[in-house]
């Protein structure tokens, strides 16, 4: 599957909110074919590179897709998207397309099912409904009551302020339990005053 992939500093997770404001005519290109067609775009972390000019010389091999939501014309001239998390992926392959703008041959992630929150998963869940009445996070309607592993594991690594690295790390785990015992553990560091 070909997929346009917009590369960020950023790490987006399935289920979670990201507004973005775009400029650059490659990404208003493809934001105009993806709106025709329905579908969405690809959200990879940059490892190496800038997300404005050229194309970024490399980027995580692990992504999540972005399916637009909404859009608005700001007062600063620039469009202003909303998109929510989709489906993780692995590049396959990449080219650098002539405008600068990189599409991937990706393979989707298979999903375990969902379990709902246990007992021992309270106090990651009662943090995550603390981190709801933080302006920002409200404001991307993210945060608060959830009832499964999925959600509760997806939304702290969005919102925790882990490195980039991390977050890839957590990304790339393939069950919601194992991501919320890794979250644990992040938590326990970040905690601790060490570096997470």
């Amino acid at each position: 599957m070909k997929l346009p992939l917009f590369p960020l500093n950023t790490v987006l997770f399935p289920g979670c909110i990201l507004d973005l404001q775009i400029f650059e005519a490659r990404y208003l290109d493809m934001l105009g074919r993806c709106m025709k067609q329905g579908s969405g775009f690809g959200v990879v972390a940059i490892i190496e590179g800038q997300e404005v000019g050229k194309a970024a010389q490399r980027f995580a091999g692990i992504g999540c897709e972005a399916q637009i939501r909404d859009w608005q014309q700001l007062a600063n001239g620039m469009l202003g998207i909303r998109v929510e998390g989709g489906r993780r992926f692995r590049v396959l392959d990449a080219e650098v397309q002539r405008d600068q703008l990189t599409v991937a041959e990706v393979a989707w992630l298979e999903e375990p099912a969902d379990q709902p929150l246990l007992a021992e998963q309270a106090d990651l869940a009662a943090l995550l409904a603390a981190l709801a009445e933080h302006p920002m996070v409200s404001e991307l309607g993210m945060g608060g009551v959830v009832s499964s592993q999925q959600a509760l594991a997806n939304q702290l690594a969005y919102l925790l302020p882990f490195s980039l690295l991390h977050k890839l790390e957590l990304l790339s785990l393939d069950t919601p339990a194992e991501r919320l015992g890794r979250l644990q553990r992040l938590i326990e560091q970040l905690q601790d005053g060490q570096p997470a």
